[in-house]
């Protein structure tokens, strides 16, 4: 039997850059990033680099006219939806993407001069011959160094990147977007400049060296956001997100600090189906247990996280909670993400402080329930509402579960609620695994039902 072909057509995405031998950055974190993101990536590699996580040992730029003859192959099978630069190393590499800059649409310069590392990827001679390329761009994507080389400004707070952005833009690119990565602070702003003003994006610094390959990362995905259609903001909205979260959830390979995780929210994506039958398995065990003495007069709501999950719409929980009736307990609808806030609200909390912590579910709090959790496998902490502040309304459950993992000498598995914060007393307890989760309210509720 033969079967009919079911072709699709992703924008072709076109990233000319250097070739990083540890994967973490150049060419191979362009097309992983532009996969990823639902593009087809092509190439022209520039400079081939002997590099891994501790730094670059050497680098050979390739012929001028093989990196051409890439180019030109690319853009005379293809249907080029966007472009990014990336390493370019010479200032005869920057004119030729000059050169035909009219056959790359879209076109995001990342202005590649400096490794994580520390070491050096561009000839300091070329530094000039990056006005005429930026003259040419649909967005330039320096961080505070690189811009500040662009410029001759020192980039050391918002309103100095906001005056560099206007800088690159006065001298012919549609956009800029400065990086706040290198900018001091708790928090990370990026500032994107246009001729019709500034729009800035503010996410918590993430506590780590692990940054190899964020900028082209960044600036791809940015690119294939452009390619789908999306507008400026949007594109660049998205790609920080996921840059954020690449960052975050880093990829621990190599002596070095590590590299940027490129399909964390792919990988995110493809875990929400078992996660949510994690939870329905959950559930379906708590049900078979009958675990009605330790459901809550409002009813009982079980959580799960992907591996990355950042947001509520992220966790998945039962929706309408499991409610005790005449036969026992029943969930009253299914499963389903973004169905809790309080619980899921937790459940990210306790994440901030250790991302391994993907179940929850909270359960009622007497004096033998209380007494139970003695026999959990693991710290069992609370917080005191009394110190919640004023500011705290939302997400008072949250800030509780954050008290309580910073009084707690290691993971908790239960978080105790006390009267006045949230909608009463109650436990939460929290799990790597839905199966761990389970055991745990089995623990309690055969412990208390042994007490009667």
């Amino acid at each position: 039997m033969t079967r009919t072909d079911a072709p699709v057509t992703p924008p072709v995405v076109l990233t000319v850059a250097g070739s990083d031998s540890g994967g973490g950055a150049g060419i191979q974190a362009d097309l992983k990033t532009i996969e990823a993101c639902g593009g087809f990536g092509t190439s022209a590699i520039t400079s081939v680099t002997a590099q891994n996580t501790t730094g670059v040992q050497g680098q050979h730029l390739l012929p001028i006219e093989q990196i051409e003859a890439q180019i030109e192959a690319v853009t005379g099978d293809f249907d080029v939806a966007a472009v990014k630069t990336g390493m370019l190393a010479t200032s005869e590499v920057i004119n030729l993407v000059v050169d035909h800059a009219t056959d790359l649409p879209n076109l995001v310069v990342d202005p590649v001069m400096v490794a994580a590392s520390g070491d050096r990827l561009l000839a300091a001679e070329a530094e000039d011959a990056y006005e005429t390329l930026i003259a040419e761009a649909s967005v330039v994507t320096p961080n505070a160094d690189e811009a500040a080389v662009l410029t001759g400004r020192d980039v050391d707070d918002p309103a100095a990147a906001e005056q560099a952005g206007r800088d690159l833009v006065e001298m012919g690119a549609d956009s800029a977007l400065v990086k706040g990565g290198h900018v001091p602070g708790d928090a990370v702003v990026d500032t994107l400049v246009t001729e019709d003003g500034v729009t800035t994006f503010r996410h918590d610094r993430i506590e780590t060296e692990a940054t190899h390959g964020s900028g082209c990362t960044l600036s791809s995905a940015i690119a294939t956001q452009l390619a789908h259609g999306d507008d400026l903001p949007t594109a660049v909205g998205s790609s920080i997100d996921l840059l954020a979260s690449a960052v975050r959830y880093n990829v621990d390979v190599g002596e070095g600090p590590g590299a940027v995780h490129h399909l964390v929210q792919t990988r995110n994506d493809a875990a929400r189906h078992p996660t949510s039958e994690a939870v329905e398995r959950a559930v379906s065990a708590l049900v078979d247990a009958d675990v009605s003495a330790l459901v809550p007069e409002r009813g009982m709501t079980v959580a799960g996280a992907t591996p990355y999950a950042e947001r509520p719409d992220a966790v998945a929980a039962v929706e309408g909670r499991i409610t005790r009736t005449m036969d026992g307990v029943r969930p009253n609808r299914g499963v389903r993400f973004g169905a809790s806030t309080t619980v899921a609200r937790a459940l990210l909390a306790a994440r901030e402080h250790d991302p391994a912590v993907r179940f929850a579910v909270d359960c009622r709090l007497t004096d033998s329930i209380e007494d139970a959790l003695a026999s959990l496998d693991g710290p069992v902490t609370e917080y005191d509402p009394d110190k919640r502040p004023d500011a705290v309304s939302d997400d008072a459950t949250a800030w509780g579960v954050g008290q309580a993992f910073e009084t707690s000498k290691g993971t908790p598995v239960a978080v105790v609620g006390r009267e006045g914060v949230g909608v009463g007393e109650r436990v939460t307890l929290l799990a790597e695994s839905a199966d761990d989760l389970v055991s745990r309210v089995e623990t309690i509720h055969g412990t208390v039902e042994d007490s009667v």
